[in-house]
């Protein structure tokens, strides 16, 4: 319900215009009601927007949180993969630490093996120089 201005009934030169509950408006009813539409679709994209921006901070934390973990968990991994190593370097070098005491101890066993035969021959010619002197008495 539209009252144009200057009617005279009012006497003001520009437009005014009643709402649904009879108050004078300088807008019409429907750019007032577009208005007030237009704030809150703004009031609610705001407020989406607030929730966007707190789930992606939310979002943000646990991604976060999940770096430092895989951090951990890489470090530990390095960690285990540098300590096999380790282990594995040194059953190689008790491997070769072995090797190395089996040849000396095959060396020593050929060196008394020959000393062994060498004593067995000195004993078997003192034996028969002992019966070839105990026969000639």
């Amino acid at each position: 319900s539209a009252m144009p201005g200057g009617s005279g009934v009012i006497g003001l030169d520009s437009d005014l215009f009643f709402d649904e509950l009879n108050k004078i408006r300088i807008l019409e009813p429907e750019a007032s009601q577009k208005t007030q539409d237009l704030k809150d679709q703004c009031k609610d994209f705001v407020d989406n927007i607030q929730k966007f921006k707190s789930i992606a901070d939310s979002f943000l934390i646990i991604v976060d949180t999940l770096a430092k973990d895989v951090e951990k968990e890489k470090m530990k991994a390095i960690g285990v993969r540098n300590l096999i190593k380790s282990m594995s370097m040194e059953r190689v070098s008790k491997t070769q630490q072995m090797r190395a005491l089996i040849v000396e101890k095959q060396m020593e066993f050929e060196r008394l093996k020959i000393q062994h035969d060498s004593l067995t021959k000195i004993e078997s010619e003192q034996n028969d120089f002992i019966d070839q002197f105990s026969m000639t008495k």
